[in-house]
């Protein structure tokens, strides 16, 4: 057993998974649920992701020797603040947030030395949430990122790489800034071109139809995640504005180009970079057939 008493700020489909794999493989004793919506915490614990939830950051905190920040970006250090008065010395601060910079930086400042932080994020999302989307087996054979500093404790870190390779993740360590400029380009900026695609359609207009009745199954694909929460999304779009407008102004390129071979007619140009793309879009699948 890794942790004796697991407390998860944010019961929702990352920290109920991890709740209901890491109960599964005997990584964890009991876990406590904290959160702000009651109903939410009942499925939880009626799922069996949780033995006990409260409201009360001091009883949650009691005897806790981890504690997993999985709530939107914004309010990590907010929720973070409440606890730090209740922890134990020695208890495990770690996130699970889509931006680490100004999470990584917020949470140091904010901790004492007595209380680590290990700043992680398991890439593993959906587009469902809540409690009752959590799924135990989320984070098989996933990528999960940790983002040490200088100040991080090498016992704590080892700790939280085992919680998370225990529930089936490859590991990796990575700089902060490095992994928010990685995650603007192959999430971030995916997510927001599909509330994009999803805003065009909603405002054109052809003969008066209903656009949405004649998608099939390329539109079902390309914006699936464009049902995702919109409080996290909201946030993580602004918390790393920065790496994502690159980003967005890479895309614009790359869409600008597309756009210029479609009016001038340029078949050659459309079939090279159409090509290029399918043997990408290839490669990937056998990447993640590998992993």
């Amino acid at each position: 057993m890794l942790f004796n008493r697991l407390v998860i700020a944010g019961v929702g489909l990352i920290g109920g998974s991890l709740g209901l794999a890491a109960r599964a493989r005997g990584l964890v004793g009991e876990v406590i649920g904290f959160g702000r919506t009651e109903a939410n915490l009942q499925v939880a614990l009626q799922r069996g992701i949780l033995d006990a939830y409260t409201f009360d950051p001091a009883e949650a905190a009691r005897g806790a020797d981890l504690l997993l920040l999985a709530v939107p970006v914004e309010a990590t250090g907010p929720v973070a603040e409440q606890f730090v008065p209740f922890l134990p010395a020695g208890c495990v601060i770690t996130d699970a947030g889509s931006v680490k910079e100004p999470v990584v930086i917020a949470l140091e400042r904010l901790l004492p030395p007595t209380l680590p932080f290990v700043g992680a994020h398991p890439i593993a999302g959906t587009e469902h949430a809540g409690a009752a989307a959590a799924v135990a087996t989320l984070f098989e054979k996933r990528l999960c990122v940790l983002t040490p500093t200088a100040r991080t404790d090498p016992v704590a870190l080892a700790r939280v790489r085992a919680l998370w390779e225990g529930v089936g993740m490859r590991v990796e360590e990575m700089d902060m800034g490095t992994h928010d400029q990685i995650l603007a380009r192959v999430s971030h900026l995916p997510h927001v071109i599909a509330f994009s695609v999803m805003q065009a359609i909603l405002d054109a207009r052809v003969a008066g139809i209903d656009l949405l009745a004649y998608t099939g199954s390329a539109f079902a694909d390309l914006t699936r995640v464009a049902a995702s929460p919109v409080e996290m999304w909201r946030d993580i779009c602004l918390a790393n504005r920065e790496a994502l407008l690159a980003a967005l102004t890479e895309f614009e390129d790359a869409l600008a180009q597309m756009k210029a071979w479609v009016a001038s007619g340029d078949d050659q140009a459309l079939a090279a970079a159409i090509s290029r793309a399918r043997a990408e879009r290839q490669r990937l699948t056998r990447l993640r057939e590998r992993a």
